[in-house]
């Protein structure tokens, strides 16, 4: 006769969550009804160089632009390599990125005014924590230089504390400071100065981002302060 097994003992299957088979998102947060049923066409290519740290974080943004757009391709890499880049040379070629004292980066606004057309051009983005960005742009200076890359950033203000995405409606992930966004929101931006039709792409993307920030604000826990603990030199000045 066979023992029997003590109560307890095997604990049952852990369910996945179910996924979209269309945005790759859980169902209970699907967003093809917000997502264009056919990808958005662009004059401009868009290359996102995907940090493999980020691209396993549930809320990054950058899956969503191919789904979204139709020319747009993605490598996991920690930098920009030669074998990225296709045959079809671009007219210009622009990476989003803040500017620093020894790479000075143009706004968006003035972008437009330097570009002689908007046919053939490619937009670098690449995607990550901002720690690991300014390595991979680092790591990425060769190539950006053999190809003429512009650099441009957003209306950046180094000297006030971080948002996040829509910080007014809710708070996703911390930016380092005030004026940075996801890189949908970066390239929503960027395609509105430099596309024809670029109001229309931009209003399309941010209601995604829209939406996609609304269905998850239902499954946020409220976050309690934590309490600002005290060097050991200063709690035994106190005591």
């Amino acid at each position: 006769m066979e023992s029997e097994e003590p109560r307890g003992s095997h604990s049952p299957p852990l369910q996945r969550r179910q996924m979209c088979g269309n945005c790759d998102r859980p169902i209970a947060v699907c967003l093809c009804h917000v997502i264009p049923k056919t990808p958005i066409n662009t004059s401009t290519r868009i290359m996102i160089i995907h940090h493999p740290h980020e691209s396993q974080h549930k809320l990054n943004t950058a899956r969503l632009l191919p789904k979204s757009l139709r020319h747009v391709t993605t490598h996991l890499s920690r930098k920009l390599l030669h074998s990225h880049l296709t045959d079809q040379s671009p007219s210009t070629t622009i990476y989003l990125f803040p500017p620093s004292p020894t790479a000075p980066a143009v706004t968006l606004s003035e972008l437009k005014q330097s570009l002689n057309t908007n046919n053939n051009l490619l937009l670098i983005v690449f995607d990550a924590t901002w720690k690991h960005a300014k390595e991979m742009v680092k790591a990425s200076e060769g190539i950006l230089e053999d190809l003429g890359a512009v650099r441009a950033c957003l209306d950046v203000d180094e000297s006030v504390t971080g948002g996040s995405i829509y910080d007014d409606e809710l708070v996703l992930r911390k930016e380092p400071f005030k004026g940075c966004v996801s890189t949908l929101e970066a390239v929503a931006r960027c395609l509105r100065v430099i596309e024809d039709e670029g109001e229309e792409i931009e209003r399309v993307l941010i209601g995604v981002l829209r939406e996609m920030v609304r269905l998850q604000s239902g499954f946020l826990k409220p976050v309690k302060p934590r309490p600002k603990l005290l060097k050991k030199c200063k709690q035994n000045e106190l005591n």
